[in-house]
């Protein structure tokens, strides 16, 4: 007779997503961040674990903010959780807490927003430290345009223009709660939170701002765009590599690091 399932733990990892196929797992052979995490957490608990994740990112997507839950019989230590994992885990992943939650916890519905960074290099030459960690764009970006026009996208909105045309959501209203763009040097740097978001949105919307910033559209293009509601008609979507999950914000009743609301 098999054991009941009757702790259920939420982690925080964080991983370098260029080497992986995105988050979830696939058919075998294929490397991603569930696939290798799952395999690391099932030896420490001595049993299959299945995880589930606050946001399912894509191949080349990166992470410093990731949480997760999974339910097991096992009784270990938070700091075993962590060490025993990150010991089976390739160095590209990382996992940095874990706690015990109420059976009630689930890292992606129980989850309030969902913040990402999107990094751009601007300088004329191309980076070899940066290639997997932002996007070169050798025109110059005025980030003063960049910003105005991301004001239209703030609060509830149809995000029909800023999702990928295969998104399975049931719905594409979603609420930005903040969308900055600041210049730290040669970086370009967007952030972004709302409560949730569409397949490819953030990287639309990186792709969208962009155009604007190198003079190619005007600055009410991004409020144009999103008035469509027609994928199609949207801008180019941003590569990647630029993109990094960076913090979930859940209820403060769960106890867990990172932003609470």
């Amino acid at each position: 007779m098999i054991e009941s399932l009757t702790r259920r733990i939420a982690v925080g990892l964080e991983y370098d997503g260029s080497a992986f196929r995105g988050w979830q797992r696939q058919e075998a052979g294929v490397r991603t961040v569930q696939g290798v995490l799952e395999q690391a957490l099932s030896r420490v608990a001595d049993h299959p674990v299945q995880l589930h994740c606050a946001g399912r990112t894509d191949a080349g997507v990166h992470a410093s903010a990731q949480v997760v839950h999974f339910d097991t019989r096992a009784e270990r230590r938070e700091r075993a959780w962590v060490l025993g994992a990150n010991a089976n885990l390739p160095a590209d992943v990382s996992v940095n807490w874990a706690r015990p939650v109420a059976a009630d916890f689930h890292a992606r519905f129980s989850a309030r927003s969902r913040r990402y960074r999107y990094r751009i290099l601007n300088r004329p030459v191309r980076s070899a430290l940066y290639r997997q960690q932002a996007v070169w764009c050798h025109w110059p970006l005025d980030t003063g345009r960049m910003q105005q026009a991301a004001q239209a996208l703030v609060g509830e909105h149809d995000f029909s223009s800023f999702r990928a045309l295969g998104c399975q959501a049931r719905s594409p209203i979603r609420e930005i709660t903040e969308l900055g763009i600041r210049r730290e040097g040669e970086l370009v740097i967007l952030e972004v939170q709302a409560n949730a978001f569409l397949h490819h949105m953030v990287r639309n919307i990186a792709g969208v701002l962009m155009a604007i910033g190198r003079g190619e559209q005007p600055v009410d293009w991004a409020a144009e765009v999103l008035a469509r509601r027609d994928r199609t008609r949207g801008g180019v979507t941003a590569p990647a590599q630029g993109l990094c999950l960076i913090g979930v914000g859940y209820p403060a009743v769960f106890e867990l690091p990172g932003p609470r609301t």
